[in-house]
């Protein structure tokens, strides 16, 4: 567990905490204008203010959904997750490269989202929350740190981090497919972790154009 956050982790640890804290103020305006709805036709909704809006997709909220979360809990395990694994990534990224693969890994997050609801699910509720980029840090974690030792509170027997990681996901693929858990955006997880796994390996230079500086890990 870390002792000292490195300055984009805390700044992003911050900001989630400041919106959650304006959702408790004007959660149905933020909801309607900056979390992430499906592509497609706009739809009517009365705020409680009693004024009318249209909500649907703009572009904005492919980054703004994820800094907004549906309850404490959300919102504890989210930051739980920035806080233990965002600091070792960070340190082994630096702050700039860290900064850049956390927001790639929430945009590919909410696109999966956005295919998956287009053509599958057919649904119209908002997307919100950093669980895509959190996927994409765990990821990270396995694939940088594949020997380190991982649990799950519910199951306290640690297992190294790169088995945690394809147990995580496979659950999560499990899940998705199965249409368990429907209030949970399992896709836009597998999606933060797929954008965190071309991210990584691009910067290793395993893709036909080559990054300026290589990933050594």
């Amino acid at each position: 567990m870390p002792t000292r956050l490195p300055p984009i982790t805390l700044y992003l640890l911050i900001a989630n905490i400041v919106v959650f804290l304006l959702q408790q103020m004007m959660h149905a305006t933020l909801l309607a204008h900056f979390a992430l709805w499906p592509w497609g036709p706009d739809q009517m909704a009365q705020l409680p203010d009693g004024s009318v809006t249209a909500i649907g997709f703009r572009p904005w909220q492919l980054v703004t959904y994820g800094f907004m979360h549906g309850s404490i809990q959300h919102i504890f395990f989210n930051m739980f997750a920035l806080y233990m694994f965002g600091g070792a990534i960070e340190q082994t990224f630096g702050p700039r490269p860290f900064l850049l693969y956390y927001f790639v890994c929430l945009i590919t997050a909410a696109l999966t989202q956005l295919l998956v609801v287009k053509y599958f699910t057919h649904g119209f509720e908002p997307t919100l929350g950093a669980s895509g980029a959190i996927f994409g840090l765990l990821l990270a974690f396995g694939m940088l740190y594949p020997h380190e030792r991982l649990m799950l509170i519910f199951l306290p027997i640690p297992i190294p981090a790169w088995l945690f990681v394809i147990l995580y996901g496979g659950v999560e693929l499990v899940l998705g497919v199965g249409g368990w858990q429907a209030n949970v955006a399992h896709f836009a997880h597998l999606g933060g972790m797929l954008g965190g796994f071309l991210m990584i390996e691009y910067w290793r230079g395993k893709f036909p154009i080559k990054p300026k500086r290589r990933l050594m890990r």
